[in-house]
Order: C-alpha cells, then sequence, then structure tokens
C-alpha cells in the first residue's frame, strides 16, 4: 500500500460531467494530489475552463455520454496515446432541464434523456473502460447518483429518480463482477448541493419557508459543497478504498 494513501501521481482518472459543480471539483481534488485528469462533458466552454483551473495534467475532452460512438472514439484515441485510464468517475447526469410534471403528461421523449445521461451514459463509459482496467489488474469506478436514487426525489421527476435507483444497482452489479480483476465499483449519493444552475433554481423555488424545512431535516443543519462530494470520490479511488466495493455512501449531512 502506498505510504500516502491521497497520493494519485500514478494514476489516469477520467471524469464524465466535469464542466462545473462536483465534476469539476472531482477533477481539481484529483489534480491537486497529482494525477493525470481527462475531464468531460458535452459543455465545452465549461470543460475547457475546469482544465485551465486544474492545471497541465488536466485535459478537456468534449463528450457526450450518451453517444455509444464518441465514447469509442474517444477511448480508442487514448488508447492510441497510450493512455490507461484505471480511475473513472460517471458523474454525468441532472435533469437536463426538466422539471418535475405529472405522470401522464411524460414523453418518452422526456423520460428518455434523463435516463440516457444519467444511468445508459455511466454504463456505456464503464463498458468502454473496463478492458484495460482488467489488462492492468486494477481499476477504480466511482458513481455518483443522488438521494433521489434512496429515497423520494426533491425534484418530482420520474425518470430522474428511476435513473439514479437504476445506477445504484449497476454498481452493486458491476461491483461483483469485477472484483476478481481487482475492480472496484462504488457510489457517492450527495443529498442537496448548490452546485449548478439547476440546483440554484430549485433552490430558490423553494423559497424561504422551504429553505428552512430542508435544512431543519439535516443533521449537521446546513448543506454541503462540491468539495464534500469530491472529498468522498477520493476515499473511494484511494488505497484506503482498497476492500471496499458495492457501497453507496450518503453523503448528506445526515437524515
Amino acid at each position: 500500500m502506498n505510504a500516502e494513501p491521497f497520493d494519485f501521481s500514478r494514476r489516469q482518472v477520467l471524469v464524465t460531467g466535469a464542466a462545473h459543480g462536483f465534476g469539476r471539483a472531482i477533477c481539481q481534488a484529483f489534480s491537486q494530489r497529482g494525477a493525470r485528469v481527462i475531464a468531460c462533458d458535452i459543455q465545452q466552454e465549461g470543460v475547457e475552463q475546469t482544465a485551465q483551473l486544474c492545471g497541465e495534467h488536466c485535459r478537456a475532452e468534449v463528450l457526450d455520454v450518451s453517444d455509444e460512438d464518441a465514447i469509442a472514439r474517444l477511448f480508442s484515441r487514448l488508447e492510441a496515446e497510450q493512455w490507461q485510464v484505471d480511475t473513472l468517475v460517471n458523474n454525468a447526469g441532472g435533469v437536463v432541464g426538466q422539471t418535475g410534471q405529472p405522470l401522464e403528461t411524460v414523453t418518452l421523449k422526456q423520460w428518455q434523456a434523463i435516463v440516457d445521461v444519467n444511468l445508459t451514459g455511466a454504463f456505456l463509459m464503464s463498458r468502454a473502460a473496463v478492458s484495460s482496467m482488467k489488462q492492468q489488474g486494477f481499476g477504480r469506478i466511482v458513481n455518483i447518483s443522488s438521494r433521489a436514487g434512496l429515497q423520494v426525489s426533491l425534484t418530482g421527476i420520474q425518470a430522474y429518480a428511476s435513473a439514479k435507483s437504476g445506477q445504484i444497482g449497476l454498481t452493486r452489479q458491476l461491483a461483483h463482477e469485477l472484483g476478481p480483476w481487482n475492480i472496484t465499483v462504488n457510489n457517492v449519493a450527495p443529498g442537496f448541493v448548490r452546485s449548478n444552475a439547476a440546483t440554484e433554481r430549485q433552490w430558490e423555488a423553494m423559497q424561504e419557508d422551504g429553505q428552512q424545512r430542508l435544512l431543519q431535516n439535516i443533521a449537521l443543519r446546513r448543506l454541503g459543497s462540491a468539495e464534500d462530494i469530491a472529498h468522498a470520490v477520493l476515499y473511494f479511488a484511494s488505497d484506503w478504498g482498497n476492500w471496499v466495493t458495492g457501497q453507496i455512501l450518503s453523503v448528506d449531512g445526515g437524515r
């Protein structure tokens, strides 16, 4: 075991959903600890800003995680460049601009858009990364779900709750499948964090009374930060997480 369990200087890390919020904080956390990082997101300007903030050992890649062909092209290029991703953080997700609405008004297109980004994307990225991890005899996959996958979602969006719950199931299944190759698969389930434009809109929509009710239901009586989520990811990716797999860590201030 490394004498410094949070030294990632030999790691090659790929993070999706890296243009802002959790993804940006995760990229910065790994970069600050020596890792080479690929920051991926569909939003070019945001992901390039993330790479700039992280420094010379981080590069930006514009990627739609629901695009199977684009993922294949990315990993083909990485292989040609002798990149061996050993740590994958499936952070891409969100509500893709949607708001809660009655079930009978939800279209299949709306449903599929959320499932594609939050669940199918994690499947496609994990599938693309796992061959290299098996060859190395080592890998770390960390999925970022949500408390929406564990209980009723604050968003009121059926597809979001379903996709996040499905991602937790995927985590547990892959942990058992990939364990023989020394690949761990774990899940971080954040509570409500004001980390992007969508969560800011949610916070404002709650108004003061709703905001206070939310805070009163948190044991620590405060919201967390994107850095709190990044620290949980670092644990699962570190040497201290060597014998931990198939687990879901709620990072929510206590509920």
